[in-house]
């Protein structure tokens, strides 16, 4: 009876050794990957969050350069990057790939590359009113003056009565 005892106690200890080893080296894996924003230009700055990842490690994507995460105070098992888009890369949708421990994780399509702003023209390269907007404006004028000119006249006639 006794041996039958401690044969169930150290089953048990088995056990609940057995089922905490694979939890605690779970915690160094990472798990979830977040790319903010996940449309961006070339030339913006991507902001990256890994969960299962409490030592820093890397981060990869053909359209940025190796970016190192660290760790982010006050969040348990999380490390952020901030990533520079190349000004070259070609619009389309980009993986990320991410070493934390000795583990990767790759998250397929994490954001999408849009082509370049063009900035300092107001986004014309047209100046003043085009023929369409004159046409535009002219037949507003008209309209108005049409409508207030039969206000009028109708406020007038009946004044008269």
């Amino acid at each position: 009876m006794r041996n039958s005892r401690a044969l169930a106690a150290a089953g048990a200890a088995v056990a609940v050794l057995g089922l905490a080893a694979p939890t605690a080296a779970a915690w160094d894996t990472p798990s979830n990957i977040v790319a903010l924003p996940s449309v961006i230009a070339r030339g913006g700055q991507l902001t990256v969050t890994v969960d299962g990842c409490p030592r820093g490690g890397t981060m990869t994507s053909r359209a940025f350069s190796t970016t190192h995460l660290t760790p982010v105070r006050g969040a348990n098992q999380t490390s952020r990057g901030v990533a520079t888009i190349k000004r070259d890369a070609r619009p389309g949708s980009y993986d990320i790939t991410v070493n934390c421990s000795g583990r990767t994780l790759t998250r397929p399509a994490a954001f999408t590359v849009i082509g370049g702003v063009r900035g300092g023209i107001g986004g014309s390269s047209s100046s003043g009113a085009t023929p369409a907007d004159v046409a535009i404006g002219g037949g507003l004028v008209v309209a108005a003056v049409a409508g207030g000119g039969l206000f009028w006249m109708r406020r007038r006639a009946e004044r008269r009565i």
